[in-house]
C-alpha cells in the first residue's frame, strides 16, 4: 500500500507558475503507475497527466499539453507536475493518483483504473 501527499498548489496570475509534488510513502514507489487528475467545483474528476512506472511514456490531456509536465524521481520517493503558463481554467483541485504496475511499459488515463489517491492541492489562477 501507498500513501500520497501533495503539495505545492497556491493562487497565481495567469501566466504563471506551479510546481506540484506529490510525496509517497513505501519502498516500491518505482513499481507503481502514477498519474495527476484535477476536480472543478461541481464537475467530475479529470485526466490531466500520466507516465508508467519507470517513466519512459508519458501523456497529457489536450488541455494541458505544451503547458504543464510530469516527471518522477523514483529515488525520492516523489511525482511531480510543473505547470506554467497558467490560465483561470485550471483553477482547480489537484490530486495525484497511484496504482501498481502489473507488468509492461503502460499508463492510465481513467480514474477508477488507480487505486491510490492524496488528499488533493487547491491550484487557484486569478484573470
Amino acid at each position: 500500500q501507498v500513501q500520497l501527499i501533495e503539495s505545492g498548489g497556491g493562487l497565481v496570475q495567469t501566466g504563471g507558475s506551479l510546481r506540484l509534488s506529490c510525496g509517497a510513502s513505501g519502498r516500491t514507489f518505482g513499481s507503481y503507475v502514477m498519474g495527476w487528475f484535477r476536480q472543478h467545483p461541481g464537475k467530475e474528476r479529470e485526466f490531466v497527466a500520466a507516465l508508467t512506472w519507470i517513466g519512459d511514456s508519458i501523456t497529457y490531456a489536450d488541455s494541458v499539453k505544451g503547458r504543464f509536465a510530469i516527471s518522477r524521481d523514483n529515488v525520492k520517493n516523489t511525482l511531480y507536475l510543473q505547470m506554467d503558463s497558467l490560465k483561470p481554467e485550471d483553477t482547480a483541485v489537484y490530486y495525484c493518483a497511484a496504482t501498481r504496475a502489473r507488468g509492461g511499459s503502460y499508463y492510465y488515463t481513467e480514474p477508477y483504473k488507480y487505486d491510490y489517491w492524496g488528499q488533493g492541492t487547491q491550484v487557484t489562477v486569478s484573470s
